[in-house]
C-alpha cells in the first residue's frame, strides 16, 4: 500500500540521518561502546517521527489538491487585489454604485498638475505611452525605412535644445506662405493687401496645411453611397471648445482673457524677434477685433444639440447651385465658390466643374456668415485666419512661445504645466504615424492569444443583440429583420491590421513621401499636415476602401464607423481591466465585453440607426418603429439631462448631445450581461476571487463600473460638458445601472433604493 511503501522509506531516510550524525560525533567525543540493537525509547521516537512526516505529507497533498471554490492563480489574485484596492466597502452599492466601487480609486489618486482630468483610462493611456517611449527611444539597424522615419520624427520633437535655438523662426518663415499675419508686419496693406481675395486666402490655409477657417471645406464619404467621396461643406471649428464660451462671462469669463491675451503674447514676440516696435494698443485693438469675428462666428454656428439626425444634415447640390443658394460677399467682392474650391483641389491635380455635386452640412451657418462677413475688412479676416493659424504651431516652438499659452491652458484645463516631453512626442507621432508606431507596439506589447478570445465574445454579443430583438414590443417584424440583417454585417477589426507587421513594403510605401531632419521638428509637423491634406484631397477621385483600418493599433479606445458598419478593438485597448485572457471572464464580459456591445448598438443609437448595413444613409425604419424609438430615446433624454455635476458648477447634462453614447452604453451592458449568462451555462461557473464576498454576477458590474472610475479638474468639467459627446464616468455608471433589472437582481436592490428607480429606460 502507499501508505506503507512511503512509511518505510521514511523510516530508512530517519535511520540514515541519523547514523551519519553519529559518525560525524564519533570524530570529536570517545568512541562508545558497541551495542547490538536499539532501545525501545530510540524505537519509539522514530515512530513518532515517522508519523508525523506521514501527516505532514498527507496534509500538503490534500491542500494542494482541494478545491475550495477559490481562485488563485496569479491574474485571479492582482484582478482581486485591484478590485479591492478601487472599491468603498463602507459605501451602499443599492444607493451609489459608483461610489462603492470607486471610492478608493477617488481617494487615493490625485489628478496630476500635467492633466486635465484622471481615470482608469487615462492610466492605461499613460502606461502606452511608456511603451511608445521605450520602442521608439530604442536605436536598431534593423529597423525597416518606415520605422526609422517614426525614430526620427519622435527625436526631432525631443530635441528640446534644438526647438529652443530656433526661437519663432521656422513659423516666421512660414507666414508669407499664408498671406502673412498682418498684425505682426508694418506693411501687410500694400505688401499683401492691395491683392488679397478671400478664395485664394482661405483656400491656401486649407489645401496646403487642411486648416479650416471660416469655412470648413473637405473630401469626405457620401453619407448616401458610402463607396464614393464627395466635397462637404460645413461651419468650421473655433478657437475656444465651443460656442458658448463666446459668452465670455461666469465660467467662460476667464477663458475668453486668456484667449485675447494669447493673441496678444504671441504677435508681440513675433514683432520682436522681426525687431519692429511693439505698440501695445495698436495690437490689442486689432486681436480684440479678431475676438469680436469671432464671436460672431460662433454664434452663426448651430448648436451642437441641433445637429444630430444625418438626415437633416445632408443637402446635396450642384457647385452651380452652391454659388445661387449661397453667395457671399467680402471685401466688396461676390465670392466664386467655384474658384475657392479649384484653389483647393488644384493642389492635387483635380479640377471640378459647375456640375460636381457637393454636401452642405449647415446651410443656416452660410445664410447667417453672408451678413457677419461685410462687417470685416480683409486685414481683419486674414488677422484672424491667420491666428487660428498660429495658435496651432505655438507648441512646436521655444520655450518662450510655449508660454504664452500657459494662463490660456490653465483657463480650458485647469493644468499648471505641460505633460512630460516625450508623452507628447510619443502621442503627436503615433497620431501622425499610427501604422509605423503600431507595428512597434505590437510586437513589443500585444498577446497575440487575445484576438481569437475577443473574436468569440463579438460572436457571442452579437448573437445576444440579433435575439434581444424578440424582446422588443416597440419593434415591428419589418424593420426587425433590417436590424437583424445590419447586425449581422457589422464587421469586427480587432487589435492591428496584419499587414503592418508582414508587409514591410506596404508599410514602407506608406511613408515614402516624409523625410524628416533631426533638428528641424517645426519643418516636420509642417511636412506631415502638407502630406496628410494632400492624401485626404486625393480621394476625391477614389473609391472608399472599406477594409481600412479607421484607427491605429496603439490606441486605448474603441470605434464603430456608421459608413463602414465596422466596429474596430485596436491591441492597446485589449489588456486589464478590460481584457485578458487570465483573468476571469466576468471581468472580461463586464469590461471588453460591455465595450463590445456599445459600439455594436452604435449601429443601431439615434445616429447610426440612419445608416443600413453597407454604411448607406437610408432610412430603413416603419414610421411606428421610428416614432417609438424617438418616444424611448426621449426617456434617456430625460434621465441623463437630470443628472446634475458638482465639478462643472452644477450644470446639468446634456440629454441630446450625450444620447447616442448612452444608448450605447445601457444596450452594451445589457448584451455583454446576458452574453456572460450563456457563457456560464455553456461553461459552468467560475471560481470566486479571493477576498472578496461577492459572486461572479455582481463582479460583472464591478468591473464594469471600475473601468469609469476617475475625476476632472473644474475647469476641463466646465469644458467637457459643453464638447463631449459622452456622459462623465460617474453618470455612464449610475444611469446604465439604474435601467438595470439584472443589477438590482445581483446586489438584492428594492425600488425604494436610489440605484433601482421604478422608472427604468431601454431602448435595446
Amino acid at each position: 500500500m502507499p501508505l506503507d511503501c512511503c512509511s518505510q522509506e521514511i523510516r530508512r531516510w530517519v535511520m540514515g540521518k541519523s547514523e551519519s550524525q553519529m559518525d560525524i560525533t564519533e570524530m570529536n567525543t570517545p568512541k562508545p561502546k558497541k551495542r547490538l540493537g536499539w532501545s525501545g525509547l530510540e524505537i519509539g521516537l522514530a515512530v513518532v517521527a515517522v508519523l508525523l512526516a506521514v501527516v505532514a505529507i498527507t496534509m500538503i497533498a490534500l491542500y494542494a489538491t482541494y478545491d475550495d471554490g477559490v481562485c488563485k492563480t496569479p491574474d485571479c489574485i492582482k484582478s482581486a487585489a485591484r478590485m479591492l484596492e478601487n472599491m468603498d466597502p463602507s459605501a451602499r452599492p443599492c444607493q451609489d454604485f459608483y461610489q462603492y466601487a470607486c471610492g478608493g480609486w477617488l481617494k487615493r489618486n490625485v489628478i496630476p498638475e500635467t492633466s486635465s482630468r484622471y481615470s482608469n483610462f487615462d492610466i492605461l493611456r499613460d502606461e502606452l505611452e511608456v511603451v511608445l517611449k521605450d520602442v521608439l527611444d530604442t536605436p536598431s539597424t534593423n529597423d525597416i525605412p518606415a520605422v526609422q522615419k517614426a525614430k526620427t520624427l519622435y527625436r526631432s520633437c525631443v530635441n528640446e535644445t534644438a526647438i529652443d535655438s530656433r526661437g519663432g523662426r521656422p513659423l516666421i518663415s512660414l507666414l508669407p506662405n499664408v498671406s502673412e499675419w498682418p498684425v505682426a508686419t508694418t506693411d501687410w496693406d500694400t505688401s499683401y493687401g492691395t491683392a488679397w481675395t478671400a478664395e485664394a486666402a482661405i483656400a491656401q490655409l486649407n489645401s496646403r496645411y487642411g486648416k479650416k477657417v471660416l469655412i470648413n471645406f473637405f473630401v469626405g464619404t457620401d453619407d448616401k453611397n458610402s463607396t464614393a467621396h464627395i466635397i462637404h461643406i460645413d461651419q468650421p471649428g473655433l478657437g475656444l471648445p465651443s460656442r458658448d464660451y463666446y459668452e465670455c462671462t461666469g465660467a467662460y469669463q476667464e477663458a475668453c482673457s486668456a484667449y485675447v491675451d494669447f493673441m496678444i503674447s504671441v504677435a508681440k514676440l513675433i514683432l520682436q524677434e522681426r525687431n519692429i516696435s511693439v505698440n501695445e494698443n495698436e495690437i490689442s485693438a486689432q486681436m480684440r477685433r479678431v475676438m469680436d469675428l469671432e464671436k460672431e462666428i460662433a454664434n452663426a454656428t448651430t448648436k451642437s444639440e441641433d445637429r444630430n439626425d444625418p438626415l437633416l444634415l445632408y443637402n446635396k447640390m450642384t457647385l452651380a447651385q452652391l454659388q445661387k443658394n449661397f453667395s457671399l460677399e467680402i471685401n466688396q467682392k461676390v465670392f466664386n465658390w467655384s474658384e475657392f474650391i479649384n484653389a483647393i483641389m488644384s493642389t492635387v491635380q483635380i479640377n471640378v466643374d459647375n456640375t460636381e455635386h457637393v454636401i452642405v452640412y449647415d446651410p443656416d451657418y452660410l445664410l447667417k456668415l453672408r451678413s457677419i462677413l461685410v462687417k470685416y475688412s480683409s486685414r481683419d479676416l486674414q488677422n484672424y485666419m491667420t491666428w487660428r493659424f498660429v495658435m496651432d504651431l505655438v507648441n512646436s516652438l521655444s520655450r518662450e512661445y510655449k508660454d504664452t499659452r500657459n494662463a490660456f491652458r490653465k483657463a480650458l484645463y485647469g493644468t499648471t504645466s505641460e505633460s512630460a516631453v516625450w508623452r507628447r512626442c510619443a502621442n503627436y507621432v503615433n497620431g501622425n504615424m499610427e501604422n509605423a508606431v503600431g507595428r512597434l507596439y505590437v510586437e513589443e506589447a500585444f498577446a497575440g492569444d487575445s484576438k481569437h478570445v475577443v473574436e468569440e465574445m463579438i460572436a457571442d454579443i452579437r448573437d445576444v443583440f440579433i435575439k434581444t430583438l424578440d424582446e422588443l414590443s416597440w419593434m415591428d417584424a419589418e424593420t426587425k429583420k433590417r436590424a437583424e440583417q445590419k447586425a449581422i454585417a457589422i464587421r469586427e477589426r480587432i487589435g492591428y491590421p496584419d499587414e503592418i507587421v508582414t508587409d514591410d513594403n506596404k508599410l514602407n510605401s506608406e511613408y515614402q513621401e516624409l523625410n524628416y531632419k533631426e533638428d528641424e521638428y517645426f519643418e516636420n509637423i509642417i511636412q506631415n499636415l502638407v502630406f496628410t491634406q494632400k492624401k485626404r484631397l486625393k480621394k476625391l477621385r477614389e473609391k472608399v476602401d472599406k477594409d481600412e483600418w479607421i484607427s491605429g493599433a496603439a490606441v486605448v479606445n474603441a470605434f464603430y464607423s456608421a459608413s463602414r458598419n465596422q466596429i474596430v478593438f485596436p491591441a492597446g485597448i485589449l489588456q486589464p481591466p478590460f481584457f485578458s485572457a487570465s483573468q476571469p471572464k466576468s471581468l472580461n464580459y463586464g469590461g471588453i465585453g460591455m465595450v463590445i456591445g456599445h459600439e455594436i448598438t452604435h449601429g443601431f443609437d439615434d445616429n447610426g440607426r440612419n445608416f443600413n448595413e453597407n454604411g448607406d444613409l437610408v432610412d430603413w425604419w416603419t414610421e411606428e418603429s421610428a416614432r417609438n424609438f424617438k418616444e424611448l430615446s426621449q426617456c434617456m433624454v430625460n434621465q441623463y439631462g437630470n443628472f446634475s455635476w458638482d465639478l462643472a458648477g452644477g450644470q446639468n447634462l446634456s440629454g441630446i448631445n450625450t444620447l447616442g453614447e448612452n444608448i450605447a452604453d445601457n444596450g452594451g451592458v445589457r448584451q455583454a450581461y446576458k452574453a456572460y449568462e450563456n457563457f456560464v451555462r455553456k461553461h459552468g461557473k467560475e471560481k470566486l476571487l479571493p477576498g472578496l464576498d461577492m459572486n461572479h454576477k455582481q463582479l460583472f458590474f464591478l468591473n464594469f463600473a471600475q473601468v469609469w472610475c476617475g475625476t476632472y479638474r473644474p475647469e476641463y468639467a466646465v469644458n467637457s460638458i459643453k464638447t463631449d459627446v459622452h456622459s462623465p464616468g460617474k453618470f455612464r455608471v449610475l444611469g446604465s445601472l439604474q435601467n438595470s433589472p439584472e443589477f438590482s437582481e445581483a446586489f438584492s436592490c428594492t425600488t425604494k433604493d436610489n440605484m433601482d428607480p421604478a422608472k427604468k429606460c431601454r431602448v435595446w
